[in-house]
């Protein structure tokens, strides 16, 4: 449904994907901007964005997701784009464990490389993607990846399928929400 932007407060975010190489982070962000998947699989090199405008609350929000290669040997191209992000997203494979281990690191460098104002306070979100493989093949339950974010002091959460387009969309409304939020309430401590 269109709406009048005139009527609406605009803000402008910045959302950075990161996580192991072939977690779907190019597929989440696909997902959402394009409403496509495909099966091949093409590894980021450093770095690359999309945007658009969403409608959240009553905010007209210019969203840009940076997906960063998850590849050891581009790491280093990746971290130039954390600093100005508003909201960080740590991305898993619901059947790869290694890939969910790897998330306190993933953690830890982007708030060095970063270095937010508010490091405890600074917006994550994970998501636990790929749940349209079979129940058997899975190694992280949602139980686990929960008790993580209980414990990392209460990180949202969204089991997602990029090829299925299961919560994709409610993953990143509530990004963008969470990134609105903290704007807000960094606007009014200015």
């Amino acid at each position: 449904m269109p709406y009048n932007k005139k009527s609406f407060s605009k803000a402008s975010i910045i959302v950075v994907l990161i996580g192991d190489s072939g977690v779907g982070k190019t597929s989440l962000m696909n997902q959402f901007f394009n409403r496509k998947f495909t099966e091949q699989y093409k590894a980021t090199i450093g770095s690359d964005f999309l945007s658009k405008e969403i409608l959240v609350d009553d905010y007209v929000v210019t969203i840009q997701v940076w997906d960063t290669a998850g590849q050891e040997r581009f790491q280093s191209l990746g971290v130039a784009f954390y600093r100005g992000a508003d909201c960080c997203v740590l991305c898993f494979d619901v059947n790869d464990s290694k890939s969910f281990e790897s998330l306190d690191n993933w953690r830890d460098e982007f708030l060095i490389q970063a270095a937010p104002q508010d490091p405890e306070n600074f917006p994550f979100v994970v998501i636990g993607n790929k749940i349209d493989v079979e129940e058997s093949k899975r190694m992280v339950s949602q139980k686990r990846a929960m008790a993580w974010c209980q414990s990392k002091g209460g990180i949202p959460f969204f089991e997602t399928s990029a090829k299925e387009a299961t919560k994709v969309e409610e993953a990143f409304q509530a990004i963008a929400k969470i990134a609105v939020e903290q704007e807000k309430e960094y606007e009014l401590y200015k």
